[in-house]
C-alpha cells in the first residue's frame, strides 16, 4: 500500500479566487481621505477588512470539502479503535447456530453458485441493453450543464435563465430514467436499479456543481466591485479562451471521482501506487463472487421458504423465517460495504489519483442512530451536508426540522431506487428510513455507550431483512398472482 513517506503533501496549489489586494485597496482608500477623517477612516476600513474576511470565509468553506487522507481501514491511516465489532461479536453470536443451516442447506440442495447466472439479472435478452443504453445517454444531461454553466461563465445569460435550465435538467435526470425503467419491458429490476443508481449520483454530482459554480461566480462579482477594471477584464479574458476544454476535462473528472461534492481543485495523490492498486482490484473480485455465492446459496433458498408463512400470516413462523434471514442478510451487507466503500472506490480514487479517501468513517462505533447515518456513507453525507441541511440552517430552520428533512430526502431516494425498478409502489423503504428519526430519539434518551452501539447493530441485523421479506413477497404476489408452495428447511 506504499509507506508514508512516499505520500508527503500532495495537494495541488489552489487557484485563488479572493486575492488580498482588495482589502489593501480598501485601506488604501480609507488612509487617503481627508486628514480630520484618519481616525474614522481606518476604523472604517478596519471593519470592512473584517467583514470581507469573514465572508471570504464563508465562501471558502463551502468551496473547499475535501483534504488529503487515508481511508480508516488501509494500513497507512493509523487507525486502530474496533471496540464496536465486540458489540457485533455479542450481536452475531446469539444466531451462531445459523451456521449449522447453511451446511444444512447445501446438504439438502447441493451447491446452487452459479456465476454465469448472474448476467441473466441484467439482461432478458442478450441482444437488447436497455440499462447500458440508459447510462450512455446520461451524457446528453451532463453536456447540457456543461452548456448552460459556460453560458453562465461568460454572462450570455442570466442567473434566473440558468437557475430554469439547471432545474429542467435535474427533473429530467430524475424523471426520465424512472419513465424508462417503468416503460421498457426488457428492463429487468436489477438492471433498473444499476441504472438508477447512477443517474441519482449524477443528478447529486450536478447538483453540487451548479450551487459551487454559482459560489464562485458570486465570489468574482464581489471582487469585481474591489478590483480595478484592467484586473477584471483581464480575468474574463483568460476564462473566455480557456473556458470549453477547462468545463469538459474539469466536469468529467469530477463525474468519475468518487465524491459527490464538487470543488474547482480537488486534493490530488502524487502517484498512483501500482501494489495498492492489485490490492484493491483482486479484493473487488473476489469480494463480488463472495457475495454472489451467498446470495444464490444461503439468502435465496432462505427467502423461498419465507414465502408461505407470510402468506399464510403465521407469526411464530414468520418471526423465524426472518431471524433465519437476518445473518445472511447482515453478512452481505457487510461485505458489500467494504466492497463498494472500501475495495472500489479506493480503487477508483488511487487510479485518478483523488487525494481525499475519507469514504466513511468509525460508524460500528456508533452510539447514536443519527452518528451512524452521518459516518458510514461520508460521499452523500457531505453533500447532505452541504448543499441541503447547512442552506436551511442559513435560511433559518432550526436544526430538528433540518435533520427530519435530510432522513425525508433519504426515504425518498431509497424508495425510488427500490419501487420504481420492481415497479410496484408499498413505501417499506420510505417508512424505514422514517422509522430511524422515533429510534435515533429513543437510543438518545434512554440508551447510553455500549448499550446505544448494540441498538444500533441490532437495527441493522433485524430492520433490512424485514424489508427485504416484505419487497419479495408483495413483488411475487404482484408479477406471479400468488405464492406457490416453498420448500421448507
Amino acid at each position: 500500500m506504499g509507506d508514508r513517506n512516499e505520500r508527503g503533501p500532495a495537494t495541488r496549489r489552489r487557484r485563488t479566487t479572493i486575492s488580498g489586494e482588495a482589502t489593501g485597496t480598501s485601506a488604501r482608500q480609507a488612509n487617503g481621505g481627508k486628514p480630520g477623517s484618519h481616525g474614522q477612516g481606518e476604523q472604517d476600513a478596519a471593519g470592512a477588512a473584517r467583514k470581507h474576511r469573514s465572508s471570504n470565509d464563508g465562501f471558502k468553506d463551502r468551496l473547499s470539502c475535501h483534504r488529503l487522507q487515508e481511508s480508516l481501514l488501509s494500513s497507512e491511516s493509523g487507525y486502530s479503535n474496533y471496540r464496536g465489532i465486540l458489540n457485533w461479536c455479542v450481536t452475531v453470536t446469539m444466531r451462531v447456530l445459523d451456521g449449522p443451516l447453511f451446511l444444512f442447506q447445501l446438504h439438502r440442495y447441493g451447491i446452487l453458485v452459479d456465476p454465469i447466472q448472474v448476467v441473466s439479472l441484467f439482461l432478458k435478452d442478450p441482444y437488447s441493453w436497455p440499462a447500458a443504453c440508459l447510462i450512455i445517454v446520461s451524457n446528453v444531461f451532463i453536456m447540457a450543464a456543461l452548456y448552460t454553466e459556460r453560458r453562465l461563465a461568460v454572462g450570455t445569460i442570466s442567473e434566473g435563465t440558468g437557475a430554469f435550465l439547471y432545474c429542467v435538467n435535474l427533473g429530467a435526470i430524475l424523471c426520465f430514467p424512472s419513465a424508462t425503467v417503468l416503460i421498457v419491458n426488457s428492463m429487468t429490476p436489477v438492471g433498473g436499479v444499476f441504472a438508477l443508481g447512477v443517474y441519482t449520483v449524477l443528478l447529486l454530482k450536478l447538483y453540487s456543481y451548479k450551487d459551487v459554480n454559482k459560489w464562485c461566480r458570486e465570489i468574482r462579482q464581489a471582487k469585481a466591485r474591489t478590483l480595478s477594471r484592467s484586473n477584471s477584464s483581464f480575468s474574463v479574458h483568460h476564462i473566455t479562451h480557456l473556458l470549453f476544454l477547462y468545463f469538459c476535462l474539469d466536469m468529467y473528472y469530477f463525474i468519475f471521482a468518487p465524491t459527490l461534492c464538487y470543488e474547482l481543485n480537488f486534493p490530488r495523490s502524487p502517484r498512483i501506487r501500482k501494489r495498492f492498486l492489485l490490492r484493491r482490484l483482486l479484493e473487488m473480485l473476489f469480494l463480488m463472487q463472495l457475495q454472489v455465492g451467498l446470495i444464490q446459496q444461503w439468502m435465496v433458498p432462505t427467502v423461498q421458504n419465507s414465502m408461505k408463512p407470510f402468506q399464510n400470516m403465521e407469526l411464530s413462523r414468520m418471526v423465524e423465517r426472518l431471524l433465519k434471514l437476518a445473518v445472511p442478510n447482515h453478512l452481505i451487507w457487510l461485505i458489500f460495504f467494504y466492497w463498494f466503500f472500501h475495495s472500489s472506490m479506493n480503487f477508483v480514487a488511487e487510479l485518478m489519483q483523488f487525494g481525499d479517501r475519507e469514504f466513511y468513517r468509525d460508524w460500528w462505533n456508533s452510539e447514536t442512530v443519527p452518528y451512524f447515518w452521518a459516518n458510514w456513507n461520508i460521499p452523500v453525507h457531505k453533500w447532505c451536508l452541504r448543499h441541503f441541511y447547512k442552506p436551511m440552517l442559513r435560511r433559518g430552520v432550526n436544526k430538528l426540522p433540518a435533520q427530519i428533512a435530510v432522513f425525508l430526502l433519504s426515504a425518498f431516494f431509497h424508495e425510488y431506487l427500490v419501487s420504481i425498478p420492481l415497479k410496484m409502489f408499498r413505501l417499506w423503504a420510505f417508512m424505514g428510513m422514517m422509522a430511524q428519526v422515533p429510534l435515533a430519539l429513543f437510543v438518545a434518551r434512554f440508551l447510553r455507550g455500549n448499550y446505544g452501539n448494540a441498538a444500533v447493530w441490532m437495527s441493522l441485523i433485524i430492520g433490512q431483512p424485514i424489508a427485504v421479506l416484505m419487497y419479495v413477497h408483495d413483488y411475487y404476489v404482484l408479477h406471479y398472482g400468488g405464492v406457490s408452495e416453498a420448500r421448507t428447511a
